[in-house]
């Protein structure tokens, strides 16, 4: 499994009865996660000092209970990148702090090139907050960021001046990924390296339908159009339990026309503080030219 070992501010403090423990900066949140099927409390009197928890309905869904006082958004910092949280209507709080290793790949992929002066352009599709687009800013790439949410666009936004890098090249698109992408190839453009994480299910600005079973195929094929000559890697976040990290080496491998790519895949997660125990967060397929 890889994970980040550079999560000064984020810390999964303990995990039981389908609940994880996080410290999020100054605050402690308490989330379901249904992958924590123990109920084993590593740390039980950690529990005790959570600020909110998030409870899910019967019905779908759930709602915040706040526990302490505390403020409705604040930031944490990685390295030297600064992100903004609050706690969101469906147990999230607008970032993927596993996803940090990732981060640590492409601003060393993408540095190595920058510093030889060479222009590195990025795609970020299903973009989210920004975390990656602000993690290959900082390395020195152009990015494009393509989410269907305004409001997800505009926190991606405040992610880029948080982190003090509001000089980069970052355009901010909110489209549908498959329509973006296929205009993109009409225009001519390309990229040096393409990022994508991908929901199980989702709509797009105009209410598109996606699913990740009928569309992910289609989505790898036309952004091999969108290749360059010279390209750096492609990275595919996967979370949904039917498509494994095989399933999405073997379309790469159908879909990208290039020689000496090399395929590789595996579990990213969270380490439990002092202790030997991960949590899993999904898989990323890297494809390396």
């Amino acid at each position: 499994m890889r994970y980040s070992k550079y999560l000064d501010e984020y810390e999964l403090l303990d995990m039981a009865n389908g609940e994880k423990l996080e410290r999020w900066g100054e605050y402690i949140l308490i989330r379901p996660d249904p992958q924590i099927v123990w109920t084993t409390k590593t740390n039980p009197k950690e529990w005790k000092r959570a600020h909110a928890r998030y409870i899910r309905s019967s019905n779908g869904g759930g709602h915040w209970e706040k526990l302490k006082a505390m403020k409705d958004s604040w930031s944490i910092n990685y390295k030297d990148l600064t992100f903004n949280l609050k706690p969101m209507g469906f147990k999230h709080t607008g970032l993927f702090p596993e996803q940090a290793v990732n981060w640590d790949y492409m601003i060393n992929a993408i540095s190595k090139e920058t510093k030889k002066g060479r222009k590195i352009k990025v795609l970020n599709l299903f973009a989210y907050t920004g975390g990656a687009s602000v993690a290959c800013a900082y390395a020195g790439a152009e990015v494009v960021h393509v989410d269907s949410s305004q409001g997800m666009v505009n926190w991606a936004k405040e992610n880029v001046i948080s982190s003090n890098l509001q000089d980069r090249t970052v355009r901010f698109l909110v489209d549908d990924v498959l329509k973006f992408v296929k205009r993109e190839i009409r225009r001519g453009n390309k990229y040096d390296a393409i990022i994508m994480d991908p929901p199980s299910y989702g709509r797009g600005k105009n209410g598109e339908v996606w699913t990740i079973e009928n569309n992910i195929y289609e989505l790898l094929e036309l952004c091999n159009e969108l290749l360059s000559d010279n390209p750096l890697f492609i990275m595919v976040n996967t979370y949904t339990g039917g498509l494994s990290g095989t399933v999405i080496e073997n379309a790469l491998n159908f879909a990208i026309k290039r020689n000496n790519m090399k395929i590789s895949f595996d579990e990213i997660g969270l380490k439990q503080k002092n202790s030997e125990i991960f949590l899993p967060c999904g898989i990323t397929t890297i494809c390396e030219f």
